[in-house]
């Protein structure tokens, strides 16, 4: 508990109230860490007066004044006080009259509240305003007329109209002083209220025949310093003789009155009995003024002493009224009664509600509790009527707490998300309990700043695209979209490729693709090759702007689509620059003889690898056939001896890409039952050749000399070399220029059952031609001829073949394929 208490300079008048008031102390129960604090001043202070330092008596630091933003908060119309936070002090902000303030309330103060924010503390200091004599007492007329009768007994009590002076204690009303004279002495009395009234006493019979008309002054004086008093003239005119005054039936009268009631209600009938009769026994009604205006706010009739309402009533004014009722007779004399109207309070204002300090903006990562708002409410009716309940919608995440007297806190309830709810709009309602209940309401707007507390989110859980191959280097393929549910640049997202190694080649991801940061559009770096590499599959980092920044990441798959850009590859008959490889067909023949089997393969994929046979060039398109789908030659008729002995057939091998690749392939085909008439249908050709083309035949061997003589080092060493690199994997290792060729007995590969199963070979194709390979078996029964116009050395390898003509048990078979094997190499040679 803290006591403070402030006494301003206030020159002369202060000291001598100092000298005849005692001061008093005011103790207040502080809630929590909140000061209170109470000054007292005299009222009529100049503007700009001390009041005292707040900031010594709260123990505040200047700066603390300052930041906080302390100010004055307050309900009240006027603002009597200012805050001069630079210095601390509390200064008169304008003249006080006390009278206007409180009127005969006493003691007199205001109360207001000092806020300070960062964090919100309220401390409350309360002024009491020091009465100051300013004002004489006053009587409401200038002229008392008193008519008394002669007959007047001694003793006989005039009751005289009372003195109103607003001010208070001392300096109000305390004596009255009668002027001098021989008839009349003044006795003082005072109403249960302290109201003081003065009553004529008659000392003196009157006799009109000496002094028919007294005139006295009657001075109100009262106890301030220096001393002022008010003057009202007593013209008393004697009467003849009225010896019965009149008398009220009850001493004291007391109704009361609902505030607000409309003017002419009646309130209660006073009435007073004279036993005179004739005009002495006639009475008349008056109010004696008391309290000021009191008297103005009713009416009596002054025959019947009816009292009615005749002003607005408020019970927010006066809760109370003491109104003295003089009977009169015609005679001059008189009676007093009281006459006192309690008013009835009536729930005729609505609570007022005032904002003292509101946050509009609110971070939504505040904890539950924080203080939104003070606000103050005050309702100026009484008791039950002015019992205030405060409330939000309770669908809204806040509560209302009350602090100090009439003083409430807005607090969060929740943890706010500003993703689901990013504003409030906050409605105070203040309810009394009065009947029926009156409410005011004040709406806040409060807005609910984002905090990055959301990770960027994908649209989809992964992505995957299509791109053909030999794309343009830059190529957008597609897009990435990530969303984030914050707000401005916490919502901000940047797209990051996380540049890892892939399978193929142990590559960076960054050497085939890009991710553009803003927009998230990835883009092929390279060009792809669908032979290289089927996919690329990375990771790509949504990152927001917020601090720290918050990620996610997603998994993208560009699936590389084969275009037609191979030809096909012919893995067998193999064409070489230096041999004619051919097939023999026995003249026996069937339909359908399987005379040889072209395989090609196509490094590209799906329809663009699917591969069709057709014969472009033969000499008897009724002798032979390909198949469109295997390759396979077959006859089609039975061969006669009419057909020639050499076939050269063109096979031409068509992928099925648009546009669509193809590779050419010869193939010989030899028509004869033996080698001799092979060899002898050659050694024929080759003759008529040499004589048609003889011409031809030196241009050409002349520039072979020539050009073998420039390149003989170089051309030749690298060539050979490169072809049997290339050739490794589908031909077998020789050192001779002449390849063996097998018969063309091969085993079904379809399962089909149609082809003898004599003579086997694998063909091992993939997808790469130089690891290719063909894998050729051990010969069968069939005629093989190879020939090699250029070729100087003898055939002794075939000789070394195990050959077998069409009866292989046949012991002159033997003999017979070995003589034309001799005669076809002295051909040769």
């Amino acid at each position: 508990v803290f006591v403070f208490e402030a006494n301003n300079r206030c020159g002369k008048w202060l000291s001598l109230w100092i000298s005849s008031w005692q001061l008093l102390f005011y103790f207040t129960m502080i809630s929590t860490i909140r000061g209170q604090i109470r000054y007292s001043i005299p009222e009529e202070m100049r503007s700009g007066s001390l009041i005292g330092n707040v900031a010594q008596d709260l123990g505040l630091d200047l700066k603390r004044l300052r930041s906080g933003r302390a100010r004055i908060v307050t309900g009240e119309n006027n603002q009597y006080a200012e805050l001069k936070t630079d210095k601390g002090i509390l200064v008169v902000n304008e003249r006080i009259d006390r009278e206007e303030l409180c009127g005969d309330v006493t003691p007199c103060s205001f109360s207001f509240e000092i806020i300070l924010e960062n964090p919100i503390e309220l401390h409350r200091v309360t002024v009491e305003i020091l009465d100051v004599n300013d004002h004489a007492p006053t009587f409401k007329n200038k002229i008392i007329s008193l008519e008394i009768s002669e007959s007047a007994t001694v003793g006989s009590h005039f009751d005289l109209e009372s003195a109103y002076d607003p001010d208070a204690g001392n300096n109000g009303l305390q004596n009255y002083v009668l002027s001098t004279n021989d008839n009349f002495v003044l006795k003082q009395q005072s109403n249960a209220d302290g109201i003081k009234f003065a009553v004529m006493v008659l000392q003196k019979p009157l006799d009109r025949e000496l002094e028919p008309h007294l005139s006295l002054k009657l001075v109100a004086v009262d106890g301030g310093s220096p001393q002022r008093s008010g003057t009202v003239t007593i013209e008393i005119t004697v009467l003849d003789v009225n010896d019965n005054t009149p008398v009220f039936n009850q001493s004291l009268y007391t109704t009361s009155v609902v505030e607000n009631a409309a003017k002419g209600t009646y309130l209660t009938t006073v009435a007073a009995s004279d036993a005179d009769t004739g005009s002495n026994g006639i009475v008349t009604y008056t109010f004696s003024s008391v309290k000021g205006k009191s008297a103005e706010m009713f009416d009596i009739d002054s025959l019947t002493g009816k009292i009615t309402v005749a002003e607005n009533i408020d019970f927010e004014k006066d809760k109370k009224y003491e109104i003295r009722v003089i009977a009169k007779d015609q005679g001059g004399l008189s009676d007093a009664t009281k006459v006192i109207i309690d008013v009835i309070d009536t729930n005729d204002n609505a609570p007022v509600i005032n904002i003292m300090s509101f946050t509009s903006l609110v971070s939504e990562d505040v904890p539950p509790g924080t203080t939104i708002a003070v606000f103050n409410v005050k309702d100026s009716d009484s008791e039950r009527n002015g019992l205030i309940k405060c409330s939000v919608d309770h669908d809204l995440p806040f509560k209302i707490q009350s602090s100090l007297t009439n003083y409430y806190n807005l607090l969060s309830n929740v943890h706010f998300d500003r993703e689901s709810t990013n504003e409030y709009n906050i409605t105070i309602i203040a309810t009394d309990s009065g009947s029926p209940q009156l409410s005011s309401q004040i709406a806040l707007h409060l807005k609910i700043t984002d905090v990055n507390d959301n990770y960027p989110v994908f649209t989809k859980p992964n992505y995957s695209a299509y791109i053909t191959e030999n794309n343009s280097p830059g190529m957008s393929v597609f897009s990435l979209t990530a969303l984030d549910r914050d707000w401005n640049q916490n919502a901000r997202v940047s797209y990051l490729l996380e540049d890892t190694q892939i399978k193929i080649g142990a590559s960076l991801v960054s050497h085939y693709v890009s991710v553009n940061a803003e927009s998230g559009v990835v883009h092929a770096v390279r060009s792809f090759d669908y032979e290289q590499i089927k996919e690329v599959v990375f990771a790509v980092k949504a990152q927001d702007g917020g601090s720290p920044p918050l990620s996610s990441n997603v998994t993208v798959k560009i699936l590389i689509q084969d275009q037609n850009d191979n030809p096909p590859q012919v893995l067998y008959p193999v064409q070489t620059g230096g041999s004619v490889v051919g097939e023999m067909v026995p003249r026996s023949a069937d339909v359908g003889y399987l005379v040889s089997k072209v395989v090609a393969v196509d490094v590209d994929s799906g329809q663009n690898a699917w591969l069709s046979y057709k014969l472009q060039k033969v000499p008897d398109r009724a002798l032979f056939e390909v198949g469109l789908q295997n390759g396979e030659i077959r006859t089609i008729r039975q061969v006669t001896d009419k057909d020639p002995v050499n076939q050269k057939l063109t096979v031409i091998v068509e992928d099925n890409g648009q546009p669509s690749r193809s590779a050419t392939v010869i193939v010989n085909v030899a028509v004869a039952d033996s080698f001799s008439e092979v060899l002898s249908e050659f050694t024929d050709f080759k003759h008529d050749k040499e004589y048609n083309d003889n011409l031809t035949f030196y241009l050409v061997l002349a520039l072979a000399v020539v050009s073998f003589l420039f390149i003989t080092c170089l051309v030749v060493i690298i060539s050979v070399k490169i072809y049997r690199w290339r050739q490794s994997r589908i031909l077998y290792h020789s050192g001779l220029p002449v390849i063996p060729y097998y018969p063309p007995r091969y085993s079904d590969t379809l399962g089909t059952g149609t082809l003898p199963h004599l003579y086997n070979y694998d063909v091992c194709g993939t997808t790469d031609s130089r690891k290719s390979d063909l894998k050729l078996g051990r010969a069968g029964n069939q005629n093989v001829l190879i020939m090699d116009p250029n070729s100087t050395r003898t055939l002794t390898r075939i000789q070394s073949e195990k050959c077998i003509l069409d009866e292989p048990d046949s012991p002159a078979a033997v003999d017979q394929s070995v003589e034309d094997t001799k005669v076809a190499a002295m051909h040769l040679f």
